[in-house]
């Protein structure tokens, strides 16, 4: 038996994920593998599908959660080295649930488990987290049957080829792409899709390494998309993109070394899903430029707003047959892929995009940027609803709306909106802006933080 306390502070809203050898260990994980065989052979499930990271931690967790899953009577087949849309795709190809080993973007102390149902479909706090949490919390029960068994497979090349088989690639022009794996499972499964296809790679930090020596996997901070962008301006090349540690988000940064908004990438997947799929539904999350929604309807398709969270999105999408779904964060949802993310998928498209006709990035996504936006900025902070509660009162005198779907998002009677929530996997408060000027959005933010950072 462990400590509620404990226990919930790792298996979060929608994933498992906390320091190696303080929150989480090989004991605990092999217990969450207890209980999500539990979870799942209740459900008709045989077998369960294994993959993780680079971290050098994931071998052993891994051993210990096939362990738990095989002690309650279930087999596991075991990937090896996958990015985490290549788990989904796995579970989607095999037909089983699955548990992908990693912590994304978090630094190299950090493992976790992002677990799905067969199919890749979610699993989140309200559709089984919060059962595998309360089994750990009370001890995982003993099964009196058979010891499952374990097996090993292969399915990289499967994967790529399945990808490229979702985008129409034929006729592009020849692109030069300068890509930064940041040491993460871009490195492993960047060759293998783009490798056959008429396009020049130039490779930075492609080495595995869960230790990340050259900067953190994690594009969203700016910081860490320094050397893509010199990579891309030195070397002339059409495009940049940049993966996070376990590769299943993508961001893009133009010819000239700017990033590029994913709200803005958002659109133009979501332009080339409605030219397929004429009226679909598709879903944006709601720290999403408002461009998005506004691009969806002039395209005859139909916008479904939802809160921030893959399980969340996920779910959204199976509820509503939505064919695509964007979020802030570069994550990318395809129906054709299982409503899974895919950040490698979402870079298929734009290259598909961009390799059809001759203009550059730049002058190709002038179209999906409508807005000024100042990105998500992160605080540290004792008390995030306190000061929430703080912000809000300090903009009494011009909220058109307060909307608390998902943290509390104000829209103001010009038209700018900020939306601020605490994070679900760190300490964090996270603040985002949109208005019609960078100059607007730099007054909202000044003021903003100055509530909330005082």
């Amino acid at each position: 038996m462990r400590s509620a306390e404990s226990v919930n502070a790792v298996i979060k809203a929608y994933d498992v994920r906390g320091v190696v050898g303080e929150q989480v260990d090989a004991e605990f994980v092999g217990e969450v593998g207890g209980a999500f065989a539990r979870l799942v052979r209740g459900e008709g499930a045989t077998t369960v599908v294994v993959g993780h990271d680079m971290r050098d931690s994931s071998p052993e967790l891994v051993d210990a959660f096939a362990a738990g899953v095989t002690a309650q009577g279930l087999d596991v087949q075991l990937i090896g080295l996958a990015s985490t849309d290549q788990l989904y795709f796995a579970s989607g190809l095999l037909d089983c649930p699955g548990a992908m080993f990693t912590a994304s973007h978090n630094p190299a102390q950090y493992n976790g488990i992002k677990l799905c149902r067969a199919q890749a479909k979610p699993i989140g706090q309200a559709t089984g987290l919060a059962t595998i949490a309360q089994e750990v919390i009370d001890g995982v029960p003993t099964y009196d049957g058979a010891t499952g068994s374990i097996s090993q497979r292969d399915v990289l090349a499967e994967y790529a080829e399945f990808l490229r088989g979702l985008v129409n690639l034929d006729e592009i022009r020849r692109l030069k792409i300068a890509i930064d794996a940041g040491n993460g499972m871009g490195g492993h499964t960047v060759p293998a899709v783009l490798g056959s296809l008429p396009v020049e790679i130039l490779p930075l930090y492609f080495e595995l390494d869960g230790t990340f020596p050259n900067h953190e996997a994690n594009p969203l901070d700016p910081d860490n998309l320094v050397d893509l962008q010199a990579a891309v301006r030195s070397s002339g090349a059409d495009i940049g993109l940049a993966f996070d540690g376990d590769a299943d988000r993508c961001f893009v940064v133009d010819e000239r070394g700017e990033p590029v908004s994913p709200s803005a990438i958002t659109a133009l997947v979501a332009a080339q899903e409605l030219a397929k799929n004429p009226g679909a539904p598709i879903i944006y999350n709601l720290i999403t430029s408002r461009a998005v929604p506004e691009i969806v309807s002039e395209l005859g398709g139909e916008p479904v707003r939802t809160r921030v969270g893959h399980s969340f999105i996920k779910q959204k999408m199976a509820e509503t047959g939505a064919v695509f779904g964007g979020e802030h964060s570069a994550h990318y949802y395809f129906r054709d892929f299982w409503g899974a993310d895919s950040g490698m998928l979402a870079a298929l498209h734009v290259l598909a995009v961009l390799g059809s006709q001759d203009r550059p990035l730049s002058e190709l996504m002038e179209q999906y940027n409508r807005f000024a936006a100042s990105g998500e900025i992160n605080s540290t902070v004792d008390d995030a609803a306190a000061k929430t509660d703080e912000v809000v009162a300090a903009f009494a005198d011009s909220t058109a709306s307060v909307d608390t779907l998902d943290g509390v998002t104000v829209e103001l009677s010009n038209g700018a909106w900020f939306n601020l929530r605490p994070s679900n996997t760190e300490p964090l408060l996270r603040l985002n802006v949109e208005a019609a000027t960078s100059s607007d959005v730099d007054a909202l933010v000044t003021e903003i933080l100055g509530i909330v950072r005082s």
